[in-house]
Order: structure tokens, then sequence, then C-alpha cells
């Protein structure tokens, strides 16, 4: 799902263990249902559709977004709470004290609410594309000539791909697979009886045929015709799905682009299918059904290969049972019945939409479009740059063993250098051991070549790959039978407990001994979402966190859950403790009346302990803020329970998706980057790490981003005591002269990468230049042959200069199906160039900077900090251009 996999929206799922805790008593007014919370969440992903800032195809897929959102949420938190309700004992929501059946109810009710605006939006959106040229045509709206060439279209590439189907005493209701379109057909009663009686006297002609032996030919051709045409008995309904060879957006004659779907050209064929009945109409459904396997059933403690159980758990999802049923057209009073009947559905659970069943197609819509088009109606392409705290013409090992940490920020900064630096450790041979953590992978992946490669080389390579990463399951299996093939050593980790962490250490055998290379990340490996999501990642050689890297791969080696870490903070058993017991010092630095402060970066907070301590710390006193871009079961500014909280969630372009905890006042914070966000199921059922930000150059470079973040007006948007969110644009401002002033904090972040990217490559220019100068001064009787460094010396500032890196080449895949992110540009090893291979216009320096008025203590009064500036890295960058500017 995902830019749409996904924004889709890149939705990491809760087990139902976050439903199963009972609770006591009335809930507390600063609590709220986490299915509730994640369809308010999914509200905003939509109001993006309706945003008018946002370019018109981006519109569409940010709604392909909140039909793949939903679409997932139906399967796994539904699936989930449907088989919670079937159970006997009695079970409540921790935070709402409702009921699987309850939560069901709401859960279905805001549904019903929320499809009119998916209406209203996609509708909106499709009309404002057709005046543009990209026209999504109904039945209904073909012209002749358009009717004529499906008509020829259908007969040569969808009717042969066909494989109609009939329901009756003979044909018994067909599975419906998950998330597949059908054509339903509804066939005509009376004419059923017109066929009995065209049978029966085709019947007696049989037999007179028979007794007469000179029967004329032309009677005989007659008869065979009629037995052709005759259907069977009792028939009312047919099926026809949607076939699979056949392309879903068939382009229609006409200017610009025009489209249909193919549901529709299977539906005005659909009389010719059923020929031999009378159709009385047809309609398009789809039906969702619980996704919400357990890995852990049936498990064979013998069996050796846990892959080919996954596989056979994998089986079983496609066939349990629907919770949701949907049609384009409302269905027949005969039809509904029918259809509920089968598929042990109830009325309510029934949703009719004129929105395409599936819109996985609008990913696809901008390859049928021109270059000029895609410009005008998407966004701007971006590629993540290369980090300028890295030298691209250096190996990566090199300059982190000689160096301090790295940090790398996602998607503004490439993850082509960590691709690199485990490329030089395949083939390094003081390299011993390369150990590390995969949750998901892409399907195309460079750093898994790498891993492969290391291993063949032989290194001593260990991968633990989770298999159970939801909607991911069958990838990893497919990576690890490759792995395994490679000589890697593959691990599956923990029966009770999914690897979520995200770690990778090598092992180095140097003239001073052993050194450890560890990464730490607060998102996956996967190099298609990390030019999609916003996530850091923490390059360091820490012999402290080395050991600690190194106690870990031998713990999950021996499926052992451990505490036993100097620095670092592993879950099940240390993140939530360690998080409680900080908070607790905030509480008492309040009470003393000393500065104090907590902020959290998160995904989402479902956690009722961590929840009820931060009320806690609310009452005391301690001001909090939390950037939470979805699901939020803590409800702030309630009354005498969380005035000093406030929660407030930014989505956009990008997925927001990195954690980040922080204790204390802004001036002396202490930063904790996390793979954990704040729910049940990330602090007890999961193998999840946090780790201390140490270098204090990066600890500002974090505080900078969070400012930066908070000060956004354009997305950035803050959940009130009422559980509503306050809408887009609340905080822009307004200038002198009447202008709205927006200020979009990921632009930002893609802009400072970018002048950051250009001064480091005019930086490492200029001196290439001073070397060769200083060489050309020594020997001054040896003519200098112009190079290519010298050559890019004399292009203008910003000019393309070519990438010299493997690892600065950007996989293939361009466009995820699960995110909300435009899909990011190829590379040309330029950092300013975009994916036809043309330079963005210069970059003014004051470009980058957010407007003077907007300050996150406008949105956020009680941050303790000074006005939003940006970091004095930025402004010596752009102090350097126009320095040189002026000497141009």
């Amino acid at each position: 799902m995902h830019i749409k996999e996904a924004l889709c929206m890149a939705n990491d799922n809760p087990t139902s263990s976050d439903q199963v805790i009972p609770a006591a008593g009335n809930p507390a007014p600063y609590l709220q249902n986490r299915e509730l919370s994640w369809l308010d969440f999914n509200e905003r992903v939509l109001e993006q559709g309706a945003d008018e800032s946002v370019p018109l195809l981006q519109r569409l897929n940010f709604i392909s977004i909140f039909w793949s959102n939903l679409q997932e949420f139906f399967m796994v938190r539904v699936g989930s709470l449907t088989d919670l309700s079937l159970v006997k004992k009695h079970i409540v929501d921790s935070k709402s004290n409702m009921t699987p059946s309850e939560q069901l109810r709401a859960i279905y009710l805001r549904c019903h609410e929320l499809y009119p605006a998916y209406e209203r939006t996609f509708e909106q959106v499709r009309l404002l594309l057709n005046k543009v040229g990209v026209t999504h045509v109904r039945p209904d709206e073909l012209t002749d000539e358009q009717r004529s060439y499906l008509a020829e279209y259908a007969e040569a590439n969808v009717t042969p791909f066909l494989s109609p189907q009939i329901i009756n005493a003979r044909h018994p209701f067909p599975h419906l697979e998950n998330g597949a379109l059908y054509i339903v057909v509804r066939l005509d009663e009376e004419a059923d009886n017109a066929q009995d009686q065209a049978k029966s006297e085709h019947k007696k002609k049989d037999k007179k045929g028979k007794k007469s032996k000179g029967k004329p030919a032309k009677e005989s051709t007659k008869n065979a015709s009629l037995s052709q045409n005759v259907g069977a008995e009792g028939t009312m309904l047919g099926l026809i799905p949607l076939p699979r060879q056949c392309a879903r957006v068939v382009k229609l004659p006409g200017d610009g682009f025009s489209f249909i779907l193919l549901e529709h050209v299977v539906e005005m064929v659909a009389e010719q299918v059923f020929s031999m009945y009378t159709v009385k109409h047809t309609n398009v459904i789809c039906v969702t059904r619980n996704a919400d396997i357990d890995a852990t059933e049936s498990t064979d403690e013998n069996d050796d290969d846990y892959r080919e159980h996954m596989k056979r758990i994998l089986k079983k999802r496609a066939r349990l049972a629907p919770v949701r049923l949907e049609s384009e057209r409302e269905l027949s009073d005969t039809l509904e019945p029918l259809l509920l009947d089968r598929l042990n559905l109830k009325k309510h659970q029934v949703f009719t939409t004129s929105v395409p069943l599936d819109l996985s197609f609008t990913w696809g819509l901008a390859s049928h479009l021109s270059e000029k088009q895609c410009a005008a109606l998407m966004y701007p392409p971006f590629t993540p740059q290369w980090p300028a705290c890295l030298d691209r013409k250096r190996p990566i090992m090199e300059q982190v063993t000689a160096g301090g940490d790295v940090l790398l920020s996602y998607p503004y900064e490439s993850m082509d250098p960590f691709v690199q630096l485990l490329r030089e450790a395949s083939r390094d041979p003081r390299v011993i051991s390369i150990k590390i953590t995969l949750y998901r992978l892409a399907s195309q992946s460079h750093l898994a070549e790498a891993l492969i490669d290391a291993a063949e080389n032989g290194k001593e390579v260990t991968a633990l790959f989770e298999l159970r990463a939801r909607f991911d399951e069958s990838n990893n299996i497919e990576w690890s039978q490759r792995f395994e093939q490679a000589g890697c050593n593959v691990i599956y980790g923990f029966r009770d407990y999914k690897v979520h962490s995200k770690i990778c250490c090598i092992t180095r055998q140097t003239d001073d001994g052993i050194q450890h290379i560890t990464q730490l990340g607060t998102g996956n490996y996967n190099e298609k979402t990390a030019k999609l999501y916003t996530d850091l990642s923490l390059i360091t050689t820490s012999p402290t966190i080395g050991r600690d890297a190194t106690e870990f791969f031998r713990n999950m080696a021996l499926e052992n859950v451990s505490d036993n870490y100097d620095v670092l903070w592993v879950a099940p058993l240390q993140v939530k403790p360690l998080i409680l017991k900080n908070i607790d010092h905030q509480i008492e630095l309040a009470r003393r009346g000393e500065p104090c402060g907590l902020f959290f970066k998160t995904n989402s907070v479902t956690d009722k302990e961590i929840i009820d301590k931060i009320a806690e710390a609310s009452q005391a006193g301690v001001k909090t803020v939390m950037l939470v871009r979805g699901i939020s079961c803590l409800v702030p500014g309630v009354e005498g329970y969380t005035e000093n909280v406030r929660v407030v969630s930014i989505v956009g372009r990008m997925l927001e998706h990195s954690r980040i905890y922080g204790f204390g006042p802004r001036t002396n914070m202490k930063i904790y980057l996390a793979s954990a966000d704040l729910m049940t199921r990330n602090m007890d059922k999961r193998v999840e790490i946090a780790w201390p930000v140490l270098d204090e150059k990066l600890r500002d470079r974090i505080l900078s981003y969070i400012d930066v973040s908070l000060s956004d007006t354009a997305k950035l948007r803050e959940l009130l005591p009422n559980r509503r969110y306050t809408p887009l644009g609340f905080f822009a401002q307004v200038s002198p002269e009447g202008k709205t002033i927006r200020f979009d904090s990921q632009a930002h972040f893609m802009d400072e990468a970018r002048l950051k990217a250009r001064m480091s490559t005019e930086v490492e220019v200029e001196r290439e230049v001073e070397k060769r100068e200083a060489v050309a001064a020594a020997e001054p009787a040896t003519p200098v042959t112009a190079t290519a460094p010298a050559a890019a010396a004399a292009a203008p500032a910003g000019a393309a200069t070519p990438a010299t890196s493997e690892a600065a080449t950007v996989p293939p895949e361009a466009t995820s199906t699960t995110s909300s992110a435009a899909p990011a540009d190829a590379a040309s090893g330029s950092p300013s160039a975009d994916a036809t291979g043309t330079s963005e216009p210069a970059l003014e320096p004051d470009a980058i900077e957010p407007a003077e008025e907007v300050t996150t203590t406008a949105i956020l009064p009680h941050i303790e900090q000074p006005p939003h500036k940006p970091s004095l890295l930025v402004r010596a960058l752009a102090a350097a251009i126009r320095f040189s500017n002026r000497r141009k």
C-alpha cells in the first residue's frame, strides 16, 4: 500500500493483545478507544485528498491510501474484534471499557459516516482531473465511438479470459476471495420459466425427430442452436471474477488521456456472456475477510522448518470469515439477503459506494501521462540526498571509523551510505562478521544483496528474519531462503515475541583489537520505504553500544529475553519500565520546582500504563508535547488530568515514522531514539530497542528537527479535548498584505537536504581544484590536462556532477504501494536533478527559511524554547552561497 505500501499508510496494525486487558469502573476522561482514534487518523489522510494545496494526482493517491488503510483495518482490527466477540469470557477494552461487540458497532457506525465524505472527495478530484485531460469515464458517459471501440477491445482482450459461474442447486455459492472484484449478474426468474417451456418443446420436437428419418437439415440446425442457448434450471445469479490477466485501466480513444476501468468493461459484455439467460442487472462487489491469523496456532515444536509452518498459516488467511461487503450500487431486495446469507454478514456490514472498490490503479496513472502533465499534477520529484557529513569519494568505513557518530535522516538523506558500508564490509578482509535483524525488506534489495555477497565472500553473516511481519510474510520467507542458500546463518526470533528491532553490528579485527560498527534505526531496512518514511539511522563505533549489540545478538540466537545491557533499552523487559522511570524523575523535578519536561514523537500511543503516567506528570505540572501521527488513546487538555499535555499530528507528503523520546527541559533534554511506538504490543509483545543520543552535535540536530516539525503551519494539527483535530491550516498566519503564510516542515527538510548536498559537492570540487593547483604550482613545467573534477569546477554552481559511488545509485523501485509520498526521481548523480534529468532552478538561500512570524511557541506556547531559526549549519551554507555569488 505503498508510497502506497503504505502512506499504506504504512500502517503497522496492533494485534488483539491490545484489546484483552480487562478494565474496572468508568474509564478515565483522558482516554479514548484506539479503533475510533485510528479512524480519525484515516480521516486526516482522506482530508489530504481534499486539500487544494496538494497536486491533483497526489490528492487521488491520498484517497487511494485512505482506501488501502481501511482495507487493512477491516482485515486486521475488525477481524480481531470479530474473533474476540465470539469468546465467551467477558472482555473489555482497557481505555474505553467497551466490549468487542460494542467496539464493532461503533466502528461500523463511524465508517458509514466516513463513506459519504470518501465519495465526495473522490468525485471532486475525478471531475477536476477530467478538466485537465485525465478523464475517468463511467459507462453512462461513453460516446458512441468509445462504445464501439470497447466492443472490439473486449472481444479481443477481455472475453477470452473470463470465467463466468452460475449459482443454483448444482452450482453452490463459490468462495469469494479477499479483496477481489466480482461482477454479480442478476438473472431474470421469469425468463427461467420461459426457458423451462422452451426445453419442454425442444424435448417433444427431439422425440419426433428420432421417429422421422427424413428430418430437414435446416430444422436440425435450428434445434441444435436452441439446445446450445437454453440455460440451466433454477438459476437466478451469475458471477464473473475480474480477470487478473487483463489491464485494469483501459485507455479510450479521444483527446487527452481517457480511460475506463476493467470491471465496467466486463459489465458491458455480461449479457453476451450469459446470452442463454435474461440479464436483469449487474453490480460490482468486493468482500473483505478477516486476516488476523495467529502465527503460533498449531505450531509443532518438533517441526524443523518454521518457514513451512508460516506457509501453511498464510493459506488460511484467504479463507477466513468475511467482515465487510462493498458494492458499487445499491443491492436489490432479492440480491442483498441472498449475499448476506451466503457470506454470513449483517446489513450494517454492507457499504455502497460509487468509488471504485479497488483504488490501487491510481498509482499507475502517471505512467500514461506526459512529462509536462506529471509536472502539473504531482509533487516536484525529490531524490534522497547524499548526506553532507560524508564524502562520497572516500570509503564509508574509513570515515565512520575515523570520525564521530553519523546520523542519517530518511528520506531527506539517502540510505545509500549504509548500503555502501555493507558492500565495503563484504569485501574487507578485516571484517569477521555481520549481524542484522530484518523485519521488512524491499522485494528488490541492494542491502540484502550486499549481505548475501558478504556470506559468499566467507564472512559470518547472521540474519534474524521476522517471518510474522504482517503482509510481508511471503517476501521474508523468500529472502530467508536465499540467505540460507548463500551460506548465511538464518534465525527466526522468538515464539512469543516479534523481533521489531532495527540493529546491525559489523565486527572487525583491527591492530588495536576487536572493533564494532553498530547501526541502529527507527525504521526498517527497506530501500523502497526509506524514500517515503521519515526515519533516523545512527552509525556508531561506540565500544559500549558495540558490546551491547553483541550481547543482543547472542540473546537472540539463544531465544533469551534479557536486560543485561549497559546503554541500550531492550523490550519487553526494559523499554516501558525505563520510560516510566524517566517520567517519574520529571515528576520529582516538577514537585521540587525545577525545570522539567517531556517530548515523544511516535506513530501511535495506546499503552495505558504510559498514558496514565503522562497524565500523572501533567497533574504534577510537567509540560508534555507529543507528536503522534496516528492513534492517540490519550486525550490532551482535559481539565484536572491532562491540561499540561499537547498532542499534535502531521500527515503530509512523507510518512512520519521516526520514534523519539525526550526527558527533561529542552536545554538539557536526554534524547533517545527507538524502534518502538508507545503501544502495548511494542512494549510487552515485541523485542524493541531504544538507545541514547550521546553525541552533543547530533542531539542538537535532533532538537532542531523537532523545532522545525512543531513550527509546521501547513500540515500540523492539534488534538483538542473534544477529541477532534484542528482543521488543516489552523496555525497558518496572515501577512500584513493579507496573504496566508503556511510553513511545510517536510518541504523545508527537502530543501535543506538539497542545499547541504549542493554545498558539500561544491566544497569537494573546490578542494580538488586547490589540490590540483598546488600540484601544478609545484611542477610549473608540466602542462596540466583538464580533468573531470576541474571541468566540474568550471560548471555553474548546482550543475550535475557524475556519481562516483555505486551506493549513489537509487534502486529501481521508485514508487510505493503503501505511502503518501510522491515517487522518488531516478538518480542522476546530481542532488538537484529531477527524474527527467532537468536541473532545478538555483535555490535562493532564504527560500528554505520559515516565515519570521512563525514560531513554535505560537503553536505550542508552553514549550520552553526560543523562536525557531534555521540551524547554524544551514545559515552558514546560505552565507557561503551568498559569498560565492558575490565573487562571481
